[in-house]
């Protein structure tokens, strides 16, 4: 691929602008189009030039950007609604907004290029608006960057109205995700200060019902108790052969699973059989053929990597970019649909002579394939914004690929293959014995034409505890009648195992499945419709920022697990804000302001509302909380500094107190006994300002407002033994103003009763 550097200046003025969203794509757009002069930030042709994005070259802009009174976070300023929405030019896409901008100025129609979905509308239409573009517009709808599919695209641009109602559903996620992070992040981290943690409580509304799957799954297998159950395996000799075959339990013995429970049952039923003689009830065979899988979309690839080898969903989504925009050897990969356009059935030859020409090791399995053979995978009527991902008719330099993204593409080239093989058929068969009264069973599979199977080879997975090898034995050719002896037989324990941990993959599956959870069949349909929460771009980087702001972790090569503070986060927020119909909700609305039929200002509108409902609510629920009840009034010490309240806090090396006017504060004191004690510079008592005198002199500079020795004794508490029970007085509530007894161990030790 060529460009010079030289005479930018012989094309001007362009007539057509084409609005890439990043470099590569404009590389590769502008090399069919002709526009081979390197301008600044864009390429040049005659009476055309491509330009460029670097993903959003704006962005949203925080709270203090609108008003600077909102850099201190406050309850009271909640919830926060911008009355005009402002947008800025990212620091690092400055230089290229600049360029952008001096292109448009030349053109006299622009035709935006960016990633064929909502996001990718907006990323380019936020620019024309920004730049105040008021000229025609037409759409680039491409799903890969090899110059054929190019091609095909650009001698069939979309007219701009058809695309606009993307655009505006795309400022409706971003502004509604906006209210819900910034809103209900700060509501939330308040919340928390008040009940002395530390650190921002990040919500959003697609990561918090994500967050929500992986602590109910831990605390399920937390709470799990395993139960042992019995199966008695028999093996019986027929005349044709011998097979493996287990006892069918009976109710009596069984639990909900139908798992036997009583060993002494299993083991009289083992005995009861051993070397009885049998009979065969039935013995059926059923020829099965089995369709080639559909091609990939991305969370399918995703789960699949992560499966074979713990591929991270993030790792896997940057391989498959890479192989998309550095290497030209599959199309588009952020995509929700796992079907191909019938119109790509003719192209199929030359991307099967591509992948043969880039890797001698597949040729043979190139050659195997039939291009007249049709799959079920060529379908106009399930085609969404993309198709599936599949290989282009570029051939591919090998070497150049990375392990990962050598993994993916063998992924996607081997799934493509087999929808030019045969279907996989298998004879699966069913035998039932019978010995001494008891009912037994065994199945087992017969190959009987490779097929595509021959293309993708099954990853090995480890057998579940439970799992018998008689599920897939080779079965002898019985029939009805015929004679078996139960040679053998034994009693095998088991033990029932909780659900697993969630991987990357998993997570991503549950994510995708998540309307199961959901009752109302309205939304569950929704959640169906929409592929569940998050998209296909989305759901790995959803992921990432869990495992960032620390709500998850991993452990192990595979497995994530919750945190504390994410535990702490869902038990905080309430079932509205975790609850997957609330997103179903949002992308029905969402989806209609796709289709044209939908408002964004009501949308909007609809989300401040419940917003400032939520704000109420949460703060007539927990206007003390339950510290204030146990003492820890929020005004007791407050801030030499800056005058605010001290709050106790937990951090890594224990408890402290530190200015809730943090981060324009950041006095922070040592926790003594359950109150701030000296700072490290100095003898004094720097940065603490008692509210009140002390109640005596024996706990000058210690007691706090309102609390005094439960009797004027210092009762050791009964609960710990550690601390000591003092009287104090309720703040809020039903029982302001009402005298208790508390331990000053608190938090530590919640002790509590009313005082006399």
């Amino acid at each position: 691929m060529y460009f010079s550097a030289a005479s930018a200046q012989d094309y001007e003025p362009v007539t057509r602008l084409f609005l890439c969203e990043k470099p590569s794509q404009a590389r590769d757009i502008a090399a069919v189009l002709g526009a081979r002069v390197k301008g600044e930030g864009c390429f040049k042709g005659d009476g055309v030039a491509v330009t460029w994005c670097i993903g959003h070259l704006l962005e949203m802009v925080p709270p203090e950007a609108y008003d600077p009174a909102y850099k201190h976070w406050d309850l009271a300023q909640l919830p926060i609604m911008p009355a005009r929405w402002k947008l800025e030019v990212t620091k690092r896409g400055k230089a290229q907004f600049n360029a952008v901008k001096a292109s448009l100025a030349q053109a006299t129609e622009v035709v935006i290029a960016t990633d064929a979905d909502r996001e990718g509308e907006t990323i380019g239409r936020e620019v024309l608006e920004r730049c105040g573009w008021r000229g025609p517009i037409h759409r680039l709808w491409l799903s890969a960057l090899d110059e054929a599919s190019i091609r095909k695209a650009v001698a069939n641009l979309l007219p701009g109205e058809k695309t606009e109602p993307l655009y505006q559903a795309g400022l409706g996620r971003a502004r509604a995700d906006w209210l819900v992070g910034m809103n209900l992040s700060r509501l939330y981290t308040l919340q928390g200060r008040r009940r002395g943690s530390q650190g921002v409580l990040s919500v959003g509304r697609v990561q918090t019902p994500t967050l929500k799957l992986v602590v109910d799954r831990d605390r399920e297998i937390e709470g799990f108790t395993s139960a042992p159950y019995f199966e008695v395996m028999a093996t019986f000799a027929a005349a044709a052969g011998t097979f493996r075959a287990k006892w069918q339990t009976g109710r009596d013995q069984s639990d909900a699973e139908g798992r036997c429970i009583s060993r002494p049952a299993a083991l009289q039923v083992a005995q009861k059989v051993q070397g009885q003689e049998g009979r065969i009830t039935e013995a059926l065979t059923r020829h099965v053929k089995e369709a080639p899988p559909l091609p990939y979309d991305l969370s399918g690839l995703q789960q699949e990597a992560s499966r074979r080898w713990g591929m991270g969903a993030q790792q896997v989504l940057d391989a498959a970019q890479a192989l998309y925009e550095t290497h030209k050897a599959t199309s588009y990969p952020r995509t929700d649909c796992a079907w191909l356009p019938e119109s790509q059935f003719a192209d199929a030859a030359a991307v099967i002579r591509a992948l043969k020409q880039t890797d001698g090791a597949l040729a043979a399995l190139a050659d195997g394939a039939d291009t007249r053979r049709r799959s079920r995978a060529w379908d106009d009527g399930k085609i969404t914004a993309h198709h599936a991902i599949i290989p282009t008719a570029a051939p591919v330099d090998m070497g150049r690929l990375s392990e990962a993204e050598r993994r993916v593409y063998d992924l996607i080239r081997r799934r493509y293959l087999a929808q030019f093989y045969p279907d996989h058929e298998v004879d699966q068969t069913t035998i039932t014995a019978q010995a001494a009264g008891e009912t037994f069973r065994a199945s087992g599979r017969m190959p009987r034409v490779t097929g595509w199977k021959a293309v993708i080879s099954e990853a090995a997975v480890a057998p579940e505890d439970g799992a018998e090898d008689a599920a897939n034995q080779t079965l002898p050719p019985v029939t009805q009648g015929d004679a078996a002896k139960a040679v053998e037989a034994e009693v095998v324990n088991r033990h029932t195992k909780p659900p697993a941990r969630y991987t990357e993959g998993t997570l991503i599956a549950a994510m995708k499945s998540v309307g199961r959870l959901v009752r109302d069949a309205r939304l569950k349909a929704v959640l169906k419709e929409t592929s569940g929460i998050g998209t296909e771009a989305t759901r790995a980087a959803i992921i990432e920022t869990l495992l960032k702001r620390g709500f998850i972790m991993r452990e192990g090569r595979k497995h994530l697990v919750s945190t504390p503070p994410g535990r702490a986060l869902i038990d905080a927020v309430p079932d509205d804000v975790k609850d997957p119909a609330t997103t179903a909700r949002w992308e029905q609305a969402l989806d209609e302001i796709a289709q044209g039929k939908g408002d964004l200002g009501a949308f909007l509108s609809a989300q401040a509302q419940w917003l400032e409902v939520l704000v109420k609510e949460t703060a007539i629920d927990a206007p003390g909380d339950a510290l204030e009840a146990q003492g820890q009034d929020s005004d007791a010490y407050s801030c030499a500094e800056c005058g605010k309240p001290l709050r106790r806090r937990s951090g890594q090396r224990g408890w402290f107190w530190g200015c809730t006017g943090y981060p324009d504060c950041r006095i922070t004191l040592p926790d003594v006994d359950g109150r701030p004690g000296r700072a490290q510079r100095g003898t004094r008592d720097a940065g603490i300002k008692k509210n009140t005198p002390p109640s005596s002199g024996k706990d000058q500079g210690a007691a706090k407002s309102g609390e005094r020795s439960a009797g004027g004794a210092g009762i050791p508490c009964p609960t710990c033994g550690n601390g000591r029970l003092v009287r104090r007085t309720a703040k809020s509530g039903k029982n302001a103003g009402k005298a208790f007894l508390g331990c000053t161990a608190f938090p530590l030790c919640k002790h509590f009763g009313w005082a006399t």
